[in-house]
């Protein structure tokens, strides 16, 4: 839906194809990034328990974090914010509203 940071075409490498994506359309969609954000929390606590956000992306307002890391990626077909979550060891991405914002979790293992 949203080209310009379309992941699901992009490949990074074999981490990419372990990582579990969840895909989550409300009805009706959310009205901003802090619901988003508490309804992909709300995923992941229930996957891993204690988890960490690595990156996200919020269409929207065209931010991201970490912060700048997509200018690096600029002729990449990856964005930033995948690429650093990849690289960190990522195993969760979920996806809001058709790409609409998007995010990577890490399980926290104590």
């Amino acid at each position: 839906m949203y080209e310009n940071h379309d992941v699901s075409q992009a490949t990074v490498d074999s981490a990419t194809l372990r990582m579990t994506t969840v895909e989550l359309n409300p009805d009706p969609p959310v009205e901003a990034f802090a619901r988003a954000k508490d309804l992909a929390d709300a995923e992941s606590d229930a996957r891993f328990g204690d988890h960490m956000l690595l990156s996200w992306y919020d269409h929207d307002r065209d931010l991201e974090s970490p912060q700048h890391t997509s200018e690096c990626h600029r002729d990449s077909a990856v964005p930033g914010y995948v690429d650093y979550a990849v690289y960190r060891g990522a195993s969760l991405k979920i996806d809001v509203d058709g790409g609409r914002f998007v995010f990577f979790y890490l399980p926290v293992r104590t």
